[in-house]
């Protein structure tokens, strides 16, 4: 039996250490010959090497069979200078560029073998990281491209990465206040046809196919493979310069299909989870789960990581779906990316789509976050309190009047951590704190996945939709709309908001909108000067966050110390960050958030107060000043006072 065990042991190592050393697909190209490198099975009975002239002819130039070198390792080395080829692998299952392709032409179909010297932009190698000192200085402000720019008077490349290098763009940003860009997944994903572009398409691109090259699809030219790396970084550049970083979505958990992916046509079933029964695991809902648990498949989630940080200069990840991926495989890209930079944020959502295929305690799902330090998840508690169930769009969250909320959200202004005043038995999800730091919540309304906020405040508590409000009801709209964020802004958690938001963002109704057309998910830039206070609201709300330390602690330890709840009436929930907390300016801090139709009268500590926000006027120069110890909050609006 021993020696069974040693012999077991022995096969675990070396398989480990072959997963550290081999990197899947590699093209190793120089002028004279370029050897490539295929990840396959040792039994495949034929494993070819196709060239091409370019990325859409159907008859290849040459075949060359591949040529076991290794366990697990093919190899095919051809002479000559093939710089400006494209290639597939082909074992019998279909053509494909290989798992980890860092080049490919038009659709992604072929890899691609390029000169990388002509995809830097001048200056790229002094494009340095915006220093951000913890991950509760972040706004992170959460994008599609096409979203962005498709709808913009004036812009030059609608709806591609490069939009966001130009001067309207920067100066929106920079004048909003965020620092940090979450980019929807922006690989080469497979809804969208590259060469179709000047036909109406659309898709967030949660449908992989080639996790470490930019999408087509939001280059000036998708046939060219090195302009869609180029026009990327050239973003990144821009971005890095205007002080912002840059955080890319990342869809590991699951492919567009099996049959069609280049996980499938290179090594068979090695990369997905199976059920006893022997089905595909489904836990992301879209007939697939990857194996992040398997060695390969942990190792090819660690080498893409350090791929865009390396290649890209990437500053944070969103891992969908991180409830599909093992606590140890998160863990493991936690720590090469500390290895690198510990101050790039990784954050994910904790939970799955559906049931998996190994134990839920090994999985990354938000009750597991205590056993992944340095790695945050986005709280649904405060999400779902403020503005209603994921499960109803119409039933109405603490914002519409529901009772039996409050806890819930004193849970998410803390940071989703324990403390003594928030009684846990009563919270929405979550019966036990989820999170060690603050820094390890995700706080939020609104992303892209759901309802809009104006379109959920309208469904949930106006009940009509934006288009037939009238005056009376848009100014409930914008009252609520300013009350939810400053929620969100004056918790101790990473703030999340998606963007539009600030424009009164509405996607008619519409509550999943990854393949609607642009009238649905485009911005409406007019309504940056109708509705001024709006975006001005939002722009100082950031400010007043990021010029005082109080409402982003950063450590358990001094939320407890600092954050205390007074007691409110129903409806509404009043807390103070006392005794310079943060070594903030202001010594002591209240806020009151007031969701009722009714003005609210709240006990204070007997001060001298300034107020720095009331009515849905936010300055931090002080609106006006007074002595007591009570304060009355107009219906659904925030009071933010200090001494």
């Amino acid at each position: 039996m021993k020696r069974i065990l040693i012999a077991l042991a022995l096969i675990m190592t070396t398989m480990v250490s072959h997963a550290q050393d081999f990197k899947f697909d590699e093209v190793n190209y120089t002028p004279q010959e370029t050897t490539f490198k295929l990840f396959a099975p040792n039994d495949a009975k034929k494993v070819c090497l196709r060239l091409y002239k370019d990325g859409q002819t159907k008859k290849a130039q040459k075949t060359v069979k591949m040529v076991r070198t290794d366990n697990e390792l093919w190899t095919a080395t051809v002479k000559g200078d093939l710089k400006g080829c494209f290639y597939t692998f082909d074992m019998g299952r279909g053509e494909c560029a290989g798992v980890f392709a860092k080049a490919v032409g038009v659709n992604g179909q072929r890899g691609a073998i390029i000169d990388w010297a002509t995809t830097n932009p001048a200056g790229w190698e002094r494009d340095v990281r915006p220093v951000i000192k913890s991950p509760v200085d972040l706004v992170i402000y959460e994008m599609h491209h096409r979203d962005f720019s498709i709808a913009r008077d004036g812009a030059q490349y609608k709806g591609k990465f490069m939009a966001l290098t130009e001067p309207w763009a920067i100066q929106h940003l920079t004048e909003l206040g965020v620092n940090a860009i979450h980019i929807l997944p922006s690989y080469d994903y497979g809804s969208v046809d590259e060469t179709r572009l000047n036909e109406p398409q659309y898709n967030w691109g949660y449908d992989p196919v080639n996790y470490n090259v930019p999408e087509g699809g939001y280059s000036t030219n998708p046939y060219d493979p090195a302009c869609r790396i180029l026009e990327f970084k050239e973003m990144v550049q821009a971005l890095h310069k205007a002080g912002i970083r840059v955080i890319l979505d990342v869809v590991y958990n699951h492919t567009y299909d099996i049959d069609h992916s280049n996980f499938q046509r290179t090594y068979p079933d090695y990369y997905y989870r199976k059920n006893p029964d022997g089905t595909y695991s489904n836990g992301s809902g879209c007939g697939n789960e990857t194996a992040s648990d398997k060695p390969m498949m942990r190792r090819f989630m660690l080498e893409s990581v350090k791929y865009w940080i390396n290649e890209y200069h990437i500053d944070g990840f969103r891992f969908d779906l991180m409830g599909i991926h093992d606590i140890e495989t998160m863990n493991q890209i936690r720590q090469t990316v500390d290895e690198i930079d510990p101050s790039i944020f990784i954050y994910g959502e904790g939970w799955s789509a559906g049931s998996c295929a190994i134990p839920g305690e090994q999985l990354g799902v938000k009750a597991n976050v205590p056993k992944m330090p340095g790695i945050a998840a986005f709280s649904d508690e405060i999400r779902d309190a403020l503005r209603g169930p994921f499960t109803d769009d119409t039933k109405p969250g603490w914002l519409g009047g529901a009772p039996d909320l409050t806890e819930s959200l004193k849970f998410g202004i803390v940071g989703a951590i324990r403390h003594p005043q928030v009684d846990m038995s009563k919270v929405n999800y979550s019966k036990e704190p989820w999170a060690l730091e603050p820094t390890q919540m995700i706080s939020y309304v609104s992303c892209h996945d759901d309802m809009c906020l104006v379109d959920r405040l309208c469904a949930s508590v106006l009940n009509a939709q934006r288009s037939a409000l009238n005056a009376q009801q848009i100014g409930e709209l914008i009252r609520l709309d300013q009350l939810a964020q400053t929620v969100v802004f004056t918790s101790q958690g990473v703030p999340f908001l998606l963007s539009g938001e600030e424009l009164m963002r509405d996607k008619k109704g519409v509550h999943n909108s990854y393949e609607s057309p642009d009238s649905i998910n485009q911005f409406n830039w007019e309504n940056k000067a109708k509705y001024p206070q709006l975006f001005g609201y939002y722009k100082n709300l950031i400010a007043l966050r990021k010029h005082h330390p109080a409402f982003r602690l950063g450590s358990a330890d001094l939320v407890r110390k600092h954050l205390e709840f007074l007691k409110a009436p129903k409806d509404v929930v009043a807390f103070q960050l006392k005794n310079y907390a943060g070594r903030d300016d202001w010594r002591n801090i209240i806020v009151v958030l007031n969701a009722s139709k009714a003005e609210q009268t709240v006990s204070v500590p007997q001060r001298k107060y300034t107020v720095v926000c009331c009515d849905g006027v936010i300055n931090e120069q002080g609106l006006a000043s007074f002595n007591g110890n009570q304060v009355k909050v107009s219906p659904q609006t925030a009071l933010i006072i200090h001494d």
